[in-house]
């Protein structure tokens, strides 16, 4: 029995020496003798949602008693959303006893299920573009913790977009804001790959939210990689985020209000559009609002318009004889010089 003894005491003393603990990447995994006391589970690891909506990322948690005699630790909860690098954390909510703190713009819209008491599953509400991503769900008690990660993915539409100014002409800052001015988001490789595997096939390599530049090919030809090459998509890998210059792929997803093409007796210079749009009670539309239209609404209209960023464009859902015959797309008629009366105009109504 003494012997039995020394095995077990041998071990706990070099893990006291050490601090208890194993460190892997930024976090702490507590070893004990008789395994973890604390478990994260997760029912699924992914949830699809839209923007505008609500989702429940799941998650809970299982723990012994704390034996008798030793002190008793309150249960806190932690919820952080990764950023595409994994390199930092963003504090989204975390909960201890009565004590509960939202951060950011998530404040007022995120609270803790709580279904039973080993609930941790966050409700976020009013989902925005921005939300998209990967979470992680910490649960700590005393010395004890553990973690999970789920994904929460949104409904919407990745396109390839470039300014006026023309093709790679974007360093990395300067296309994640172009995407938000046009209501979007900068994609990400996921987002990009399911594109890829539904269809989108375009020739010019554009920013993604990780830093990286690629570009989905589905019908490999000479200047796009090669004719006799596979199709994927197509990774030029990291660049400089302030010297490399590219186009850019845009994510947008649902919105509340209505995209329509104005009735209007008039073509319209690109100034009279704006306000065109501004006497109906409106705003002249953006690109990334044109394709959540045509995506996710079916949108249809065989009239060039212009669009807040001066381009001129129309959505066709359903293929005819002059109107982008061959597929369903938003058909990009140009960056038209402004003043030119030849075009109608497409508004959005929040």
């Amino acid at each position: 029995m003494k012997s039995l003894l020394c095995l077990v005491l041998i071990p706990l003393c070099w893990a006291a020496h050490h601090g208890n603990s194993t460190v892997y990447l930024d976090r702490i995994i507590h070893i004990h003798e008789n395994g973890p006391r604390l478990v994260v589970e997760v029912e699924q690891t992914k949830v699809i949602s839209y923007r505008g909506g609500n989702a429940t990322l799941p998650c809970k948690f299982q723990h012994e008693s704390i034996t008798a005699g030793s002190p008793s630790h309150k249960i806190r909860i932690k919820w952080t959303k990764l950023t595409s690098d994994y390199l930092k954390e963003i504090d989204v909510f975390v909960s201890m006893g009565h004590h509960k703190r939202t951060y950011g713009s998530y404040q007022g819209r995120v609270y803790l299920q709580g279904a039973s008491e080993n609930d941790a599953s966050l409700v976020i509400t009013d989902i925005t573009l921005e939300d998209y991503g990967r979470y992680k769900c910490e649960v700590i008690e005393g010395l004890e913790d553990d973690t999970a990660v789920i994904s929460l993915d949104l409904q919407g539409i990745v396109y390839p977009y470039y300014p006026r100014l023309g093709r790679y002409n974007l360093n990395f800052h300067e296309a994640q804001q172009a995407c938000q001015d046009q209501d979007a988001i900068i994609a990400s490789f996921d987002q990009l790959y399911d594109a890829w595997r539904s269809g989108l096939d375009w020739c010019n390599a554009g920013w993604l939210n990780d830093g990286s530049v690629q570009y989905p090919i589905t019908n490999p030809r000479g200047p796009c990689g090669g004719k006799h090459t596979v199709p994927g998509v197509r990774n030029y890998g990291y660049r400089d985020k302030e010297k490399g210059r590219y186009d850019v792929f845009c994510f947008t997803s649902n919105f509340k209000g209505r995209f329509y093409y104005l009735i209007h007796p008039t073509k319209l210079t690109y100034d009279e559009a704006v306000q065109a749009c501004i006497n109906d009670g409106a705003q002249i539309a953006k690109v990334g609002q044109m394709y959540a239209a045509w995506k996710l609404l079916a949108y249809d209209r065989c009239d060039g318009g212009w669009l807040a960023d001066g381009s001129v464009r129309y959505p066709i859902s359903r293929p005819r004889r002059r109107c982008s015959p061959n597929e369903a797309a938003v058909r990009f008629v140009g960056f038209p010089d402004k003043k030119h009366k030849l075009y109608g105009v497409y508004c959005y109504k929040a």
